[in-house]
């Protein structure tokens, strides 16, 4: 039974992986043709020689941070209102915060264009940011809320009876025991703004592209290597804020079961 499971594990990774492993192999291919011919990094080379691309990958960097960081100050502190809340008000909130993720990100991109044309803002950075921000923050919410069940509040009414003032008790005492969650909607906003196609689509303005809306026009001339490169590029970076938030987590979690021993 052990070997079928691992066998059915392996293969259903072979399935999701092989195709993005094909893709990265082809990025260091030597011809513009799918057929190997030998290992080159020239399309890695052609990338940072494209303005237009390093244009794009300046405005995928620029939206993502400031989107994430926003979208994660912001929903910490609905997070931690919306785990106070008690009864059939915070069932009502939590499930209008289900909404975005459970709608699909065309009504979403669609939605939040109308809106902006309804505001009379003129497409853009600050459009493609604003929308960056609005799908970001349920994740953000999401991630924190576990880290909330397990608080005690105890500790922070303590901290109040102490003479600490609010903003000084939230920062020593439920901003270090919520961090993990944090940073986990942290990095998963960065790597959904990453990633996000659609909704910048209906939300971006003339030139001003990101790299998602980079690829997808270069493909209508045909699959050319650099965009195996870019792809490559993006598949590692979040990879790598995949693994850097596990790391940190783990960390943290190993420091919390080390004090909770020595108690």
């Amino acid at each position: 039974m052990k070997f079928i499971k691992k066998s059915y594990v392996a293969f259903i990774l072979l399935i999701m992986y092989a195709p993005v492993a094909i893709l990265m192999v082809y990025s260091f291919n030597d011809s513009k043709l799918p057929i190997w011919k030998g290992f080159t990094l020239r399309w890695y080379e052609e990338i940072f020689k494209d303005y237009s691309i390093q244009q794009a990958f300046s405005n995928t960097i620029l939206v993502a941070v400031v989107s994430s960081i926003i979208a994660t100050i912001i929903g910490t502190f609905a997070a931690i209102g919306i785990e106070r809340m008690t009864g059939w008000k915070k069932s009502l909130v939590m499930n209008v915060t289900y909404i975005p993720l459970l709608s699909s990100e065309i009504v979403t991109g669609v939605s939040l264009m109308l809106l902006f044309g309804a505001l009379g803002m003129t497409p853009g950075i600050s459009t493609l940011i604003l929308s960056h921000i609005t799908f970001s923050i349920p994740y953000v919410i999401l991630s924190i809320m576990p880290k909330l069940k397990q608080l005690n509040y105890n500790i922070y009414e303590a901290a109040l009876d102490l003479g600490a003032k609010p903003s000084y008790a939230f920062r020593k005492v439920i901003l270090p025991e919520i961090l993990p969650g944090v940073l986990a909607g942290l990095f998963i906003a960065f790597t959904l703004s990453i990633d996000d196609f659609i909704i910048s689509f209906f939300n971006t303005g003339p030139g001003v592209d990101t790299l998602s809306i980079k690829v997808f026009s270069m493909t209508r001339k045909g699959v050319a290597p650099t965009i195996n490169a870019i792809s490559t590029i993006m598949f590692g970076t979040i990879i790598i804020i995949l693994i850097t938030t596990n790391i940190m987590a783990s960390k943290k979690q190993k420091k919390i079961n080390k004090s909770n021993k020595s108690l």
